[in-house]
């Protein structure tokens, strides 16, 4: 396969599995294809085959094993590797702790907004010789949105629409300071993996969902301390289950509305490149062939 131009088939959809969630049961013609990207190794190969006649391709975020830490993930190449691919959209499996009494664990929360705490990690496609700013003001896919808790509620999973999800670095949990703080920002739940993996998906004009699992209350409840790792374990092993199950009612109702669950990226670089043509570094450019080769070729917008 040749990873250096996406293809051009039907629009696939992209998974990219958090803790717990690093397979994909059920996929017909199976593959598991090394992806090369400019931005440097993937966080695995990336598992292709079909679900219900739908072209899937997915990514283990941390790898199969769980092998990386939120902190050391190639965030940059996991979506470029995904957009060569043709991925159109991508839904994201996050675990995450929950920072209000009502999302207890075991609930599925449909993130719409993020706040981003991390500091070590590189957070565009773009730089030095190649400026863009792409709006983060509306992160995530509404009609995905729609999909997905339509399907959780048929499913009668315990859900949440809407949510902001305080981003941290990592991989260290937050002090109790640190999430009572969080918690008077109005932040719903806490995790390290959705930035800039959001961002980034946005600059490549892939759209964007989350789902974020809560597997147990951060150290802010008062109950904290009371909670066993097997305990967590277990929460973490059944809502990889169900996440799993509600993967295969989804994906089927994504394929049908791909104009909608995409209508909010189309179109994102046509102003966010800054740099002049002439002005463009050559070398940087070439490796924006995937994500932006759409504006930044010639001919491009």
């Amino acid at each position: 396969m040749d990873s250096k131009q996406p293809h051009n088939n039907p629009v696939r959809i992209g998974i990219i599995g958090g803790s717990g969630l690093y397979d994909i049961p059920g996929l017909a013609d199976q593959q598991w294809q090394a992806v090369q990207s400019p931005f440097g190794a993937p966080s695995d190969s990336i598992l292709l085959g079909t679900l219900n006649g739908v072209d899937l391709a997915f990514l283990a975020r941390h790898g199969r094993g769980h092998r990386l830490p939120p902190d050391a993930i190639n965030y940059r190449a996991n979506i470029d590797a995904l957009k060569r691919l043709n991925v159109g959209m991508i839904l994201s499996i996050s675990a995450v702790g929950g920072l209000r009494e009502a999302l207890s664990p075991g609930t599925f929360v449909i993130v719409d907004q993020f706040i981003d705490r991390t500091f070590a990690r590189k957070k565009s496609f773009f730089g030095p010789g190649c400026v863009g700013h792409v709006s983060m003001a509306h992160p995530v896919s509404t009609a995905m949105g729609d999909h997905i808790e339509a399907v959780l509620a048929a499913m009668r999973v315990p859900h949440h629409r809407g949510g902001t999800y305080l981003v941290m670095e990592g991989p260290q949990f937050s002090s109790l300071a640190e999430s009572q703080l969080y918690r008077s920002w109005g932040c719903d739940v806490i995790g390290m993996t959705n930035m800039p993996e959001a961002k980034l998906a946005r600059e490549a004009e892939i759209a964007y969902a989350t789902v974020a699992m809560v597997t147990d209350y951060d150290c802010w409840h008062p109950d904290h301390d009371a909670v066993t790792v097997e305990a967590v374990i277990a929460t973490l092993q059944s809502n990889a289950h169900q996440a799993r199950e509600m993967i295969g009612h989804l994906v089927p109702r994504l394929a049908e509305d791909v104009a909608a669950c995409r209508r909010e990226v189309e179109g994102v670089l046509d102003t966010a490149i800054i740099t002049a043509p002439q002005d463009r570094d050559p070398d940087l450019v070439a490796r924006l062939d995937a994500v932006a080769g759409r504006v930044l070729s010639p001919g491009g917008t």
